[in-house]
């Protein structure tokens, strides 16, 4: 079973600025807690315990976020914000180990995956998932991440979570070749190829990577080998290849929606599917949007 996932989150978020001028693009909020948050609770909630972050000088507000605030927690307890203080201890449950390690230089996906090698090492399965997206699962009864693991757990193949994107915007995404049939939505289907951004008349599919991988430990071994590829970067793509040649890589496609955090209108766009359904915050934000929309 795979129980520890790889977060890059060493990026310096410039598609995000100013916002990320000061804070990383992980920590930016959406409705009442930060975009990595949501990501790291979808992969608590598929069964990972070990969460690694590869991060960046400049990110210690992740790493602080993820830590325990004796002082704030005191200040809690002393008042007898019970709610509040329960909302702050689950932020990391007490069976789960956040590790931050290093990624002094912004070389490439690949190369921030590669820095995590000495905490899962070269015989351990892992999943990498990435913090510009979130998937939102509301109302499936099974998350595409655990579905997508459970895929990796009965086949022994490499998994690449995948959705469907308009055809006019392939050339923004790896764009993935199935080797037969196209995957149905929560099914696997081997790969023939995986192109990187393709223009539109030389797109194998309109099936994008998104962000969510389940791999070996031998992709270790892979990406040290990788040379530098597009942008003069190590490129996790170049190794995934390099796999699926060797072994065979699977598609699965996923059942859910995406949101791009990498940008603002992906920001936006989460808030607004979240903030309509958030428990506390919902209706007077309901009531917001419709204010709005009569004013238009």
């Amino acid at each position: 079973m795979i129980r520890k996932a790889v977060l890059p989150v060493a990026g310096l978020g410039t598609r995000c600025l100013p916002a990320s001028k000061a804070i990383p693009k992980e920590m930016i909020t959406i409705v009442d807690r930060p975009v990595i948050q949501y990501v790291v609770e979808e992969a608590v909630a598929a069964g990972i315990r070990d969460i690694v972050l590869v991060t960046h000088t400049s990110k210690s507000a992740i790493e602080n976020h993820f830590d325990k605030h004796f002082e704030l927690e005191a200040t809690l307890e002393a008042k007898g914000k019970w709610d509040l203080l329960e909302e702050l201890r689950r932020i990391v449950p007490d069976d789960v180990n956040v590790i931050s390690v290093r990624q002094p230089e912004p070389l490439g996906l690949g190369h921030a995956v590669l820095r995590a090698r000495p905490v899962i090492g070269d015989d351990e399965p892992f999943a990498v998932l990435l913090p510009d997206v979130l998937v939102d699962n509301e109302g499936l009864e099974r998350s595409d991440l655990a579905g997508m693991l459970d895929a990796f757990e009965a086949t022994g193949r490499s998994q690449l979570m995948v959705e469907e994107v308009p055809w006019d915007r392939v050339d923004r995404y790896g764009i993935v070749a199935p080797e037969r049939d196209v995957p149905a939505a929560g099914q696997s289907a081997p790969l023939s190829g995986l192109v990187e951004k393709p223009r539109r008349e030389a797109a194998p599919s309109n099936l994008a990577v998104i962000g969510r991988y389940a791999l070996p430990g031998a992709i270790f071994a892979l990406l040290a080998e990788t040379p530098p590829g597009a942008g003069n970067e190590i490129q996790l793509t170049d190794a995934i290849e390099t796999l699926r040649a060797a072994e065979g890589v699977d598609a699965w496609r996923m059942s859910g929606q995406t949101f791009d955090c990498g940008q603002p209108l992906g920001y936006l766009e989460a808030t607004l599917a979240y903030g309509r359904r958030h428990p506390r915050l919902g209706a007077g934000f309901r009531e917001l949007l419709a204010r709005y929309a009569r004013s238009e």
